[in-house]
């Protein structure tokens, strides 16, 4: 094989690619060939099985939507100019909403400035921000450790509480039926969804789960550990579960479980890697029962929709595991001075703009619509919840959900299932979203669902 020539022909094709970048709209036999070959890659090099999971791709893939640009803070275009309102956020990236101008300027001075860190000299903008997120985040929390997902950051949480319980004789963690923390091998031991277990076996020992806001059932399984020797060094939950379709627990159910945590010295660890940063109508969600973790988990929105970016906050008695060796646990790419600067102006942004309180207000109106078409139609729907900006239908069966889902984006909504069903259909805006594009989202689904029914 000839490397040189093969090595031009890559680089002629990036060339190719490079100048689509730059380029503002494609039309006519470009943008045909743009999407075939955008599909095509698709298939060949990232995964054929994506091609079907997708509730934008038509009956002949090469008709598939391809994203291209968004086009303000709450709707984006695919490649053949078509609009989107988009009520999904990207899974809950984009809180401050798309290419958020003031996120996105801080990101290019810092660019200009040094994108990434040496490791070596003090990293200034990480430091500010470890300072930010001392002052927001509740209670005791003080110390931060920098990822780039929210996986990353249970994993490093899990550590964390490990190691600090590891001399008190501690070491099992338990999590709840239908969370989900990540995919990785410790984050995926504390999921509790067989779909993504199951082809993993065996996983990471110590883990147990009980069923997610039953407060008997959580007291019930921490008194038998400690009964067999075995006591329990963690607790970690979702404030509201939301891969498993937006379960919100009972008002006194984390009270609950911060009171057995205090009972038994039991470190207790919210993700909120999907709920944080205003999602369900406060900067965090914990704030909704005045309960304060002593570790929390971010990420997803954390860096305002344009560079990756997470955290872990903890106690400064439980983060000091780290300070006779910070290096037992690192990251190369973690609090990176770009994600610190998007995270410091998305922090802003929901300050200044009041984020969390538009989600809380908007949230309502949409779940009283939501409520109204559950009312509506209840052949179709089984429930309608949520919290703040964080909310979902439950419908009969996954066929049913997967048309509405398909019927929403039809008309110009982005929805979808969770990652493993489509039973469940999440709607999760940005944060900037209007009420107007809340009222037309509600008429759209009824429109979809007065379809559904009638077919």
């Amino acid at each position: 094989m000839d490397v040189t020539a093969t090595r031009q022909e890559i680089a002629r094709f990036i060339d190719g690619v490079i100048d689509t970048i730059e380029t503002p709209e494609l039309s006519g036999d470009r943008l045909e060939r743009f999407n075939a070959s955008v599909v095509e890659a698709v298939r060949d090099y990232i995964n054929p099985g994506l091609l079907e999971n997708r509730k934008s791709v038509a009956e002949q893939h090469a008709t598939a939507a391809v994203e291209w640009r968004s086009n303000g803070p709450n709707t984006l275009t695919d490649s053949r100019g078509n609009e989107y309102l988009d009520c999904l956020g990207g899974f809950g990236i984009y809180n401050v909403g798309h290419r958020n101008p003031s996120v996105i300027n801080a990101v290019h001075c810092q660019m200009e400035k040094h994108p990434l860190h040496s490791q070596e000299l003090l990293e200034p903008v990480s430091a500010m921000l470890a300072k930010v997120l001392a002052a927001l985040t509740p209670g005791a929390l003080k110390y931060s450790f920098f990822t780039n997902s929210g996986g990353e950051s249970v994993e490093a949480a899990l550590k964390l509480a490990k190691g600090y319980q590891a001399p008190r004789g501690r070491s099992t963690i338990i999590s709840t039926i239908g969370a989900y923390h990540g995919k990785s091998h410790g984050a995926l031991s504390a999921t509790a969804k067989p779909f993504f277990r199951r082809p993993f076996l065996p996983l990471v020992p110590g883990f147990q789960h009980v069923p997610f806001g039953d407060i008997k059932a959580m007291r019930q399984v921490v008194s038998d550990h400690e009964r067999m020797g075995e006591p329990v060094a963690a607790i970690i939950l979702e404030p509201v579960q939301g891969e498993a379709g937006v379960i919100v627990p009972p008002d006194d159910y984390l009270p609950a479980i911060r009171q057995l945590c205090d009972e038994y010295g039991i470190v207790l660890i919210l993700d909120e890697v999907q709920t944080g940063f205003g999602r369900t109508g406060r900067m965090f969600a914990c704030e909704h029962y005045d309960v304060a973790p002593d570790i929390i988990c971010l990420a997803k929105s954390m860096g305002g929709g344009v560079v990756p970016a997470g955290a872990v906050v903890a106690t400064e008695e439980i983060f000091s595991l780290l300070f006779d060796n910070p290096l037992l646990h690192m990251s190369t790419f973690g609090g990176n001075p770009m994600a610190c600067a998007a995270a410091l102006a998305t922090i802003r942004e929901l300050i200044d703009r009041k984020l969390p309180e538009a989600a809380e207000e908007n949230g309502a109106m949409m779940l009283d619509g939501m409520l109204s078409l559950w009312k509506e139609y209840p052949d179709l729907i089984i429930e309608a919840r949520g919290k703040g900006l964080l909310l979902a239908f439950e419908f009969s069966t996954n066929d049913v959900g997967y048309a509405f889902a398909k019927g929403m984006f039809d008309r110009g909504v982005l929805v979808a299932g969770t990652t493993a069903n489509a039973k469940s259909v999440r709607i999760e805006p940005p944060l900037t979203i209007t009420p107007a594009q809340c009222r037309h989202a509600l008429n759209v689904a009824s429109e979809v669902l007065e379809t559904m029914q009638a077919a």
